[in-house]
């Protein structure tokens, strides 16, 4: 067959019209992710998420971050995921147990022991009815947990005055602890006397002696610069905290096995990801804070954990765990 020059820039056309064609159907055919979360694009978990989940998962779908809380209200994300109306979000545990009140053991202090314990503790057995409760009554697929960091108690006073090894040595402590019931009695059963205060007055505090302490993560004290203003941190480690990848099981349930694995190991990837970079900058800290002149050290972390679960187990807090749940968290730890 012979092609003229007018024959083959019809051909040509043609040929483009349906490349563009296959290249419409195949974007259609990609479904798209949407991620609502609180936390900003230099998280380290939105890191992770934008430059491990999505190249992971971009032959099948169209991941689509939305930070800050700029596309759903934050507190309202799982309820989104459960209504169709997001696909993807960051939720805490604390979120979760607004919904079902046995995730309250994963929010207590000396739970969790470690960022290899939490994912010990995700992929155990002794998850597996919390996670189907959650995917069964919410519409919500837990597909990874991330590691957002250790709490340790951050004091003015010179280890010499105050040298915190147990929780008798935080007997009389003014400590600054959020103001939420939750929060307040973590800090009665760390022995401190724990003190609602607006985290913007801490600083002041600190300074003026209105409080002899403070709790939060590494970062935080960093951020914060409360390291100008105290002497000493106990790496008490009293809550390492977490939060969970939410996937909607209704999209999930659309995904063939192949596409279900492509999503499930993405996941995994992100948030390893994220937690060997949160270790990393938690170890870096440790350095810079030493080089700032504090006194940074851990205490009997056992006597701690022991304490502050007796404090909890003999409370109304504990009445919606699961019989015994917290055994089988502690044993994976050991």
């Amino acid at each position: 067959m012979h092609l003229n020059r007018r024959s083959f820039s019809a051909c040509a056309l043609a040929l483009t019209c349906l490349m563009s064609t296959a290249g419409i159907v195949q974007a259609e055919d990609k479904i798209k992710l949407r991620l609502s979360t609180p936390a900003s694009e230099t998280d380290q978990r939105s890191i992770a998420l934008e430059t491990v989940f999505a190249p992971a998962v971009a032959e099948i779908a169209t991941y689509e971050p939305h930070y800050n809380a700029s596309l759903i209200a934050q507190g309202s994300e799982l309820e989104s995921i459960a209504t169709g109306d997001l696909e993807m979000s960051i939720a805490s545990a604390q979120e979760l147990a607004t919904f079902f009140p046995e995730f309250s053991i994963f929010t207590a202090g000396y739970v969790h022991q470690s960022a290899a314990h939490q994912v010990a503790v995700f992929n155990d057995a002794v998850m597996d009815p919390f996670k189907k409760k959650v995917e069964d009554e919410l519409g919500v697929k837990l597909l990874a947990v991330m590691y957002l960091g250790k709490r340790h108690v951050n004091l003015r006073f010179p280890r010499s005055e105050r040298d915190v090894q147990t929780p008798d040595d935080l007997n009389g402590v003014n400590l600054r602890m959020p103001g939420s019931d939750a929060w307040q009695f973590l800090g009665r059963a760390l022995g401190a006397n724990p003190t609602p205060m607006a985290f913007t007055e801490v600083y002041t505090a600190l300074q003026t002696g209105s409080v002899d302490g403070q709790d939060n993560p590494l970062p935080t004290v960093v951020d914060a610069k409360f390291y100008e203003v105290t002497k000493q941190i106990a790496l008490t480690q009293h809550l390492v905290d977490l939060n969970y990848i939410a996937f909607s099981k209704a999209v999930w349930d659309e995904l063939s096995a192949e596409q279900q694995a492509a999503v499930q190991d993405a996941a995994v990837a992100a948030a390893e990801s994220a937690r060997q970079a949160q270790l990393k900058k938690e170890e870096d800290l440790v350095s810079f804070l030493k080089e700032q002149g504090l006194d940074i050290y851990e205490p009997d972390l056992a006597a701690f954990r022991k304490h502050v679960q007796e404090q909890y187990l003999s409370s109304e807090l504990a009445a919606n765990w699961p019989e015994g749940v917290l055994d089988r968290v502690n044993a994976l730890g050991q």
